[in-house]
């Protein structure tokens, strides 16, 4: 069961994935990442920052969602890691049981070279991206802003309350 659906830009990030997979009693970690999955030295290094105790599995955005819908995952207690809202949307659109969606640690990384502007703490957005975050709110899940665990929550529902 995905007990944890984070967009983070770092997929598996030591601290972060520590402190979340404490919080949520976190087993196994499935990063839905064409890049990563298709890149045997990006695939490499976020095995190995994966905490001790943890299976990771680096999958296509396509064979996470198999491997999400397959009976066997249900009694497992998985973090799942995109590191944007197309692929987020994605994933919420073809899995089922997914309630929320956590956003953190997303668009900084060139933010001004990719016309992102600071929406909260944690998140950056651009047009499209801004479009994406909307589709996956239609879908009628909780989607938020939460860095780490300690901090609070910011609902993306009203960022977009407060542009117009």
């Amino acid at each position: 069961m995905i007990k944890h659906f984070r967009i983070d830009e770092r997929l598996i990030h030591g601290q972060v994935v520590l402190a979340w997979s404490k919080v949520c009693s976190i087993t196994h970690i499935v990063v839905a990442n064409d890049s990563a999955a298709t890149n045997s030295a990006i695939s490499q290094t976020l095995k190995m920052a994966t905490p001790p105790g943890m299976k990771p599995s680096i999958k296509t955005v396509k064979d996470a969602i198999e491997l999400l819908n397959d009976p066997r995952c249900e009694p497992l207690s998985i973090l799942l890691l995109v590191d944007n809202p197309k692929d987020a949307y994605e994933v919420i659109t073809n899995v089922n049981g997914i309630d929320s969606l956590n956003v953190g640690n997303y668009g900084r990384f060139n933010a001004s070279e990719e016309g992102r502007v600071r929406m909260a703490e944690g998140l950056y957005a651009n047009e499209e991206d801004k479009e994406w975050l909307k589709k996956i709110l239609d879908t009628g899940i909780d989607v938020y802003v939460q860095v780490t665990p300690d901090k609070s929550k910011t609902d993306v529902k009203r960022l977009f309350e407060k542009e117009e």
